[in-house]
């Protein structure tokens, strides 16, 4: 709650109370079981796939850093948002210290256009390998998925790092209470008693840019993809193509659906239930982390006879 300095002077808060799902609080109780088989599972996954790239020389390849680095975003993500919803869910901890809650708002802002930047490469490094196998050896190397990374990381952190700088300098003195189960900037800036609008902007301006150009670079380089892979005379050749390209789309495909629905449902809010976004909002940090690992462990030849080497290993 706010605090006073006296009956007439209130001073800036020193905490937030994240309220989850004020209109459907029995939410909390049906969806706690699954978020944490989800998390579980999320985490393991994630682990074993790093674990078995790092030790597994035979993985020690370009496509595969960058799978690696996709795992450790969704480790990240996982970490700074699920253990908390989860804490609120089962102790009702809904307390969240000022820098903690801008502390999550950088991590999310920062890492989810992180992994779409990450599919970005990962779709360029399909495009070579099929469209260009020639050059494919000298182009995409080491060196290159090292220079990724830094691009990666320097144009996410210098985009996005504004937006929970502008939103931890508002003067919040009066609400404390966020209706959301996490720091999402929109929520707590709202709470802000000074004007929002730049923030707002500047925050959709950003989103659009990094989301919206990654997702049509994207589809483009499937697009020709997919020209290429039908021209293929020999069906081995092209089933072989389509297969490894698959496993990458599909979870391409459901990142951005996922993220384009929940952005529709904000949009739409006074025709769906503010619970959905919010619902929405936690999945998206938890479903695409669990669902990664799975299918390139699953889909990917190279990956899954890895998993099978180092548990012979261990037995």
């Amino acid at each position: 709650m706010p605090h006073y300095r006296n009956s007439s002077l209130p001073i800036e808060v020193s905490e937030f109370l994240l309220n989850c799902f004020v209109n459907s609080p029995s939410w909390q109780l049906w969806l706690s079981l699954p978020l944490s088989l989800l998390f579980l599972l999320a985490m393991g996954a994630n682990v074993t796939l790093l674990i078995t790239i790092c030790l597994e020389a035979s993985l020690h390849e370009p496509l595969y850093y960058l799978i690696s680095l996709l795992s450790l975003l969704d480790i990240v993500l996982c970490l700074t948002v699920i253990p908390k919803v989860l804490a609120i869910f089962w102790f009702d901890l809904r307390s969240i210290s000022f820098s903690a809650c801008f502390f999550q708002m950088f991590i999310m802002n920062n890492f989810l256009p992180m992994e779409s930047c990450t599919f970005l490469v990962m779709a360029y490094d399909r495009y070579m390998a099929i469209c260009k196998p020639l050059h494919y050896p000298s182009i995409i190397t080491d060196q290159f998925v090292a220079k990724a990374v830094v691009f990666i990381l320097a144009r996410n952190t210098f985009l996005t790092a504004p937006i929970p700088i502008f939103s931890a300098r508002l003067h919040y003195c009066g609400k404390n209470i966020i209706e959301n189960c996490i720091c999402a900037n929109l929520s707590v800036s709202k709470l802000s008693c000074d004007s929002v609008v730049l923030n707002q902007i500047y925050q959709l301006i950003v989103a659009w840019t990094l989301l919206g150009s990654d997702l049509i670079l994207i589809f483009l380089s499937y697009i020709f993809i997919f020209q290429v892979v039908l021209r293929l005379k020999a069906k081995r050749a092209a089933t072989k193509a389509l297969s490894t390209c698959g496993s990458h789309f599909i979870l391409i495909l459901f990142f951005s659906t996922i993220l384009l629905v929940f952005v529709f449902t904000h949009m739409a809010k006074k025709k769906v239930s503010p619970d959905i976004p919010v619902l929405l909002n936690v999945l998206h940090h938890v479903i695409p982390a669990a669902l990664n690992p799975i299918v390139y462990g699953v889909r990917t030849q190279e990956i899954k006879q890895g998993i099978w080497k180092l548990l012979r290993k261990g037995r």
